[in-house]
């Protein structure tokens, strides 16, 4: 099985710019085209600088939600702050998390890394937690010799 670890982390919000999946979710390509396309415009267009501006630290979340049977992707950063660009404030309860560690040559391929692993490999295995759905988010802590270090947070409830 997959390297893994189970932390406690208190309830934290995300402040969020996003925009809905339209691909099946089956569609694993379509869903990663869609997300890169967002990230793109996204840093391009400066939402992104924006959100960084009024960040508590310096993570920079990736998260899927599902909203009103929508599915929902967001560029985001813990704060307490609002902006009038802002699409959603997004809670993240206090509970256990699975959180799965990795590093990638851009954030995109971190995400996709560490999604295969806790969707793919850990979440399927596991007989003592569960992912009974909420928001999860892949974080980008830092950049390091060219690599992006992160984690993949999923709030989980024991079985």
């Amino acid at each position: 099985m997959a390297e893994y670890t189970l932390e406690e982390k208190d309830s934290f919000i995300v402040l969020g710019i996003g925009t809905e999946l339209k691909s099946h979710y089956t569609d694993y390509a379509g869903i990663n085209k869609e997300k890169a396309d967002f990230w793109s415009a996204v840093k391009e267009d400066g939402t992104l600088d924006t959100l960084k501006g009024v960040a508590d630290n310096d993570y920079i979340f990736a998260v899927n939600e599902a909203v009103n049977n929508k599915m929902m992707f967001y560029a985001g950063v813990m704060s307490k702050a609002s902006l009038p660009e802002a699409t959603r404030v997004i809670q993240f309860p206090k509970g256990e998390y699975l959180v799965v560690k990795g590093e990638g040559n851009s954030a995109e391929e971190l995400s996709n890394k560490l999604t295969g692993i806790a969707f793919g490999q850990v979440l399927p295995e596991a007989t003592n937690f569960a992912y009974v759905g909420g928001p999860n988010a892949t974080v980008e802590m830092e950049h390091q010799n060219g690599l992006v270090i992160g984690e993949l947070w999923i709030p989980v409830v024991k079985k």
